[in-house]
């Protein structure tokens, strides 16, 4: 299993959020950065405009749980922050995690 690093410093999101690469879904945002670092480092946000902290939370825990369980399976040397679409508040975590696994084939950042 490949080491993931959290993101945790505001610059680290801002570099992404401004450069890096977007993949919409219905459900999830994947934003990504190419990073010659070797390993994954990844990031959730959700923002205030979404609904309470008790919503955003459970947000986050359903977008670290999908993360988690495809982890294994993306291609090292990338930066990821996941967010969540409005409608992704009201969704399963699998239905979280099988359009999180179908967008990032689609941009082949899966390893077989």
């Amino acid at each position: 299993m490949p080491k993931v690093s959290r993101l945790r410093k505001g610059w680290e999101f801002d570099e992404i959020f401004r450069t890096g690469a977007r993949i919409n879904g219905e459900l999830v945002r994947i934003l990504y950065l190419r990073d010659n670092n070797g390993g994954i480092k990844f990031g959730c946000a959700v923002g205030k405009r979404q609904g309470k902290a008790h919503v955003r939370s459970r947000g986050r825990r359903i977008l670290r749980a999908a993360f988690s369980a495809l982890s294994e399976r993306i291609a090292d040397g990338l930066k990821i922050v996941l967010t969540l679409q409005d409608k992704g508040l009201d969704t399963k975590s699998t239905e979280i995690q099988n359009e999180l696994e179908r967008l990032l084939a689609r941009k082949k950042l899966l390893v077989k």
